[in-house]
């Protein structure tokens, strides 16, 4: 046999030992920067990234970094480098899971596929306050949502709505929606939900009590104003409808709170039934010119359900329930009246 092959086989282990040695010390750090565990989150399981539009890998893996998810921003930018990550950077809200690697990480990053928040708002008064408070849930800030709400061709050409209706079309509930939805889809989305809203039997209630979709929002404002208790609201609409049938002033007091500007008012005053405003209905006949609050569903329902009787008056009860008396005539509503006002006197509430 030949020597030299007889040398050979002899250092064949250790030659094989040799490459293994070198493909080990290159494979472990190319497996650590890819596949092993580089995402720790300290405080639960999970870890919302919110990248906002315009964003780069970089920032997002400073913001990584900043917030202690990951430890090795050098292994983050490699990985990034190798899956395209910089020219596949989207905006929105990815959670990332705990114990997820480089590449995992950088899988979800480029797919797009983010997480959507849940929208949720109850009862505003004005489009300023919902627009503040949807701020805090999309990237969008309060100024911008502003403009869209006051950009009149927007609304009007879109949506055939005004600025005093606008508000009508936010129905509260919960949505899901992206994070970085911009100011003019949110109002396409809330419209979109506002019309869905609209089923097949809530539009015959409406047809029948002939009133369209925004003066039913706007006399559900005025029910949603007027008390919390549900199971009383049909009962309530009830007296404005027979009010609006008999071509009577609603002298809604929620009405002349909205056309002060001042909600905290627990005295409705002769100096407030004096404030000119379209929306002060002891001035005015017939519905204010638009909503006054963003009405619940079960204070719109109240209203296409409404409760058929024959009050045409009600005033709050002194003891404390939430409910109220119903009249048929006014001497018997003054006399209720008359109570109340005695029980706000004893109280010391004077405005």
């Amino acid at each position: 046999m030949n020597p030299k092959f007889v040398l050979m086989r002899k250092r064949l282990p250790l030659i094989l030992l040799g490459l293994g040695i070198v493909i080990v010390l290159f494979a472990y750090p190319f497996y650590q920067r890819v596949f092993s565990s580089s995402v720790t989150i300290q405080d639960g399981d999970t870890y919302d990234l919110y990248i906002p539009t315009g964003a780069d890998y970089i920032y997002v893996g400073e913001k990584l970094l900043d917030d202690k998810i990951i430890s090795n921003p050098e292994g983050f930018q490699w990985v990034a480098r190798q899956m395209n990550y910089p020219r596949h950077v989207y905006p929105g809200r990815y959670v990332i899971e705990d114990g997820m690697s480089n590449r995992e990480l950088i899988q979800l990053l480029r797919s797009g596929k983010q997480t959507p928040i849940n929208f949720t708002f109850v009862k505003f008064r004005t489009t300023e306050d919902l627009a503040l408070h949807a701020a805090t849930y999309f990237e969008f800030g309060k100024s911008e949502l502003m403009r869209v709400f006051a950009d009149k061709e927007f609304l009007s050409k879109e949506f055939g709505l005004a600025d005093e209706t606008l508000i009508g079309t936010f129905i509260p509930n919960t949505y899901e929606m992206w994070w970085n939805t911009t100011p003019r889809d949110f109002v396409k989305r809330m419209y979109k939900e506002y019309r869905a809203f609209w089923n097949e039997t809530r539009r015959a209630q409406r047809q029948r009590l002939n009133l369209t979709r925004m003066e039913i929002m706007t006399l559900a404002s005025i029910v949603e104003e007027e008390s919390n208790r549900n199971d009383e609201r049909p009962q309530i609409a009830g007296v404005y409808l027979n009010r609006i049938r008999k071509r009577m002033k609603l002298q809604a007091d929620p009405t002349v709170k909205f056309a002060v500007g001042d909600f905290s008012i627990r005295r409705v005053l002769h100096r407030h039934l004096e404030t000119d405003s379209p929306y002060n209905t002891y001035m005015y006949a017939g519905l204010p010119p638009g909503p006054i609050c963003t009405p619940s569903i079960p204070a719109i329902d109240a209203v296409l359900a409404n409760q058929k009787h024959s009050f045409y008056y009600f005033c709050a009860r002194t003891d404390g329930s939430g409910y109220h008396h119903f009249s048929k005539t006014l001497d018997e509503h003054n006399a209720y009246a008359r109570s109340f006002h005695n029980h706000l006197d004893e109280r010391n509430i004077r405005e």
